[in-house]
């Protein structure tokens, strides 16, 4: 076996399962590993072929007749907060978010725990362990950062655990205080996230996948402009949409 055979990766499809977005769907994903000197070069390429990643598994949709779930990602150098997104940066101008590596802490895994309790208590996350947490965090062979935000005070009020790219950042979780609802903190992680990008000089915010009439993914559509991977590659939509309460997850 020569030495690019083995460096290249190897697919795998798993078996079906009902589908968390659709009701009566099942899913099916293709899925590989991410390990190894290449890495961080293989997931630049499958991020922008439509995968996401959890911790060394990069996989995406392969559902038989379903092609529901496309990857969307905002165009970073061209999008403009309408009012209501300026109103939700100035309402959390006292936060400060700080960059850190991807190291899991007690302080994280309360806030982390709070939120699905609160928003995702029936969710395939809900029994997730402090040593889960760590393995979720701290389990990448890729260029991965957590950021974390805080009030003026010191408290931790949100986190985002994010990939850096070589053509973007992707949002890969993120969780926030669920009880701070008048911050739209779901909705400021990733207007921050698009200014770290514009500042970074790095094209693209990945937001993972959205599915057209799914509540929980509806919150994606409202950041203009994007692409949408569909089947004849990445496609720009500038749809406008009026301002609107934000409502939905971060990631």
């Amino acid at each position: 076996m020569t030495t690019q055979a083995r460096n290249a990766p190897q697919f795998y499809l798993t078996a079906p399962a009902p589908c968390p977005y659709l009701p009566e769907q099942q899913e099916r994903k293709v899925f590989t590993h991410l390990v190894g000197r290449r890495a961080g070069e293989i997931n630049d390429v499958l991020t922008q072929g439509g995968f996401r990643r959890s911790q060394t598994i990069a996989y995406r949709p392969a559902c038989e007749g379903c092609r529901s779930c496309v990857s969307v990602r905002v165009v970073a150098d061209d999008f403009r907060p309408t009012r209501s997104f300026r109103r939700i940066v100035n309402h959390n101008r006292d936060l400060t978010g700080i960059m850190v590596l991807p190291h899991a802490t007690s302080e994280q895994y309360s806030l982390f725990r709070g939120y699905l309790d609160a928003r995702h208590a029936d969710g395939g996350m809900a029994d997730m362990s402090m040593l889960d947490y760590a393995v979720m965090v701290e389990d990448t062979h890729v260029t991965t950062r957590l950021i974390e935000y805080r009030s003026e005070s010191g408290e931790l009020v949100a986190t985002a655990l994010t990939d850096i790219l070589g053509d973007g950042l992707s949002m890969v979780y993120s969780f926030y205080d669920p009880e701070a609802v008048q911050r739209s903190l779901g909705t400021f992680l990733i207007l921050d996230h698009i200014a770290r990008a514009q500042m970074l000089g790095l094209p693209y915010v990945y937001l993972g996948y959205w599915v057209e009439g799914s509540r929980r993914m509806g919150y994606k559509s409202r950041f203009h402009p994007q692409e949408r991977l569909l089947p004849e590659g990445w496609v720009r939509s500038d749809e406008t949409r009026p301002d609107a309460p934000p409502r939905g997850r971060t990631a």
